[in-house]
């Protein structure tokens, strides 16, 4: 189906931060499949761990535990309770929309009947099922779908006192990511997570942070709310968590996730051996590497080589999660189809700003190189002549 508009470029393989197409061109990846492989790709140590599960045992339905996934769950719930947000529960899935649908369910099941609404902000983005499109933040693109779910309601982004005023009796949960990546990589305002966190536990609503796209070490901490300090309700992850591989994780309080009962929620490839295999080697293998400290350390590199850029007037982010606003006038999709002309893969996140989401083992020369492609091409296109 054309949900789609892909360039021509055809990818057959890839290597730590490197790719390769069908001509076998070589590109270099900071896009990393939207924040997925964040250890690279083809990285040994998850291939292995799948090669291995592959011809071991493949699917059994989540009729039945399994250990593999049992340990990548305990893992799991290691980092978080480390990260303070203390001991939980993980529904393990496919996706970070499938991660959003859960939790929105227990938020509604937590609620009670009549509290069913979930509030999240303007230009965040949850998901594309109807449930998390309903949640994410961005009119537009309801629009083809309308009639939306109702149950969700919306307030400015790092507005305090509009949030209050969107919260009523009706309301369960306040829906929220730490960096809005889809709103053009925009990293919570000072005080607007502690805040959410005082709003919640006022008014007896969960704190749902959607860290599908900030979990991980990628904004330099193992998760985003880190950096606020405060410990969530409901965290859902994807994105990183299987370096490629489809999976994404739902994981709330014990006494949260207690709500759910036996067949309130599911899915047929929940929690599979070999999904579970690939988390459970991502988290050994950051934990070895240290990934938030290289996140940490590449992205002030990265952020200083793009402040050093002609044409880009703003640097936001967290880490190796960054986004480069242009100066008016500059067309963030021509730049970054210049870009891929020119061998290196970003992506426009807006009408005027780019995300940056390379590897977090990329390398100091491997920034050098994409800096200058990029200084390259801003100033064919400055110039007219691209």
């Amino acid at each position: 189906m054309p949900v789609f508009g892909p360039p021509a470029v055809m990818f057959e393989r890839g290597s730590g931060t490197e790719l390769w197409d069908s001509t076998g061109r070589r590109y270099l990846d900071f896009l990393s499949g939207i924040a997925v492989t964040s250890l690279g790709h083809a990285h040994p140590r998850v291939a292995a761990a799948v090669a291995e599960q592959a011809n071991t045992l493949l699917h059994v339905s989540n009729f039945f535990a399994n250990p593999v996934a049992t340990r990548a769950a305990l893992a799991l719930n290691e980092l978080l309770a480390a990260a303070g947000a203390g001991e939980g529960q993980v529904f393990f899935c496919n996706s970070g929309a499938e991660a959003n649908e859960c939790a929105l369910k227990l938020a509604r099941k937590f609620g009670g009947r009549g509290r069913h609404v979930v509030v999240s902000a303007y230009g965040s983005f949850h998901g594309r099922t109807l449930a998390t499109l309903a949640a994410t933040g961005q009119p537009m693109k309801h629009e083809p779908f309308h009639p939306m779910p109702d149950g969700f309601r919306h307030a400015a982004w790092g507005d305090v006192d509009a949030l209050v005023q969107a919260v009523d009796s009706t309301v369960s949960a306040v829906l929220i990511e730490p960096v809005q990546g889809e709103g053009g990589v925009l990293p919570a305002p000072e005080g607007y997570l502690r805040a959410i966190r005082e709003l919640c536990d006022q008014r007896g609503m969960l704190m749902i942070v959607d860290e599908v796209q900030t979990g991980f070490g990628r904004t330099g901490k193992w998760f985003g709310f880190q950096h606020a300090g405060i410990a969530p309700d409901v965290v859902t992850l994807a994105k990183a968590i299987g370096n490629g591989m489809p999976v994404g994780a739902c994981w709330a309080r014990r006494d949260v996730a207690q709500v759910f009962r036996p067949g309130d929620h599911g899915s047929t490839y929940s929690g599979t051996p070999i999904a579970t295999a690939a988390v459970l080697a991502v988290i050994e293998e950051m934990q070895r590497i240290d990934a938030p400290r290289l996140a940490v350390r590449r992205g002030e590199q990265l952020a200083a080589g793009l402040r050093a850029l002609p044409g880009v007037v703003e640097v936001r982010g967290q880490g190796l999660l960054l986004g480069a606003e242009l100066v008016p006038g500059l067309d963030a999709k021509a730049v970054a189809a210049g870009a891929l002309d020119a061998g290196l893969v970003v992506n426009a996140v807006t009408a005027s700003a780019l995300r940056l989401t390379p590897p977090l083992t990329v390398s100091a020369a491997e920034i050098d190189e994409a800096m200058e492609t990029l200084r390259v091409v801003l100033g064919a296109i400055s110039e007219g002549d691209h």
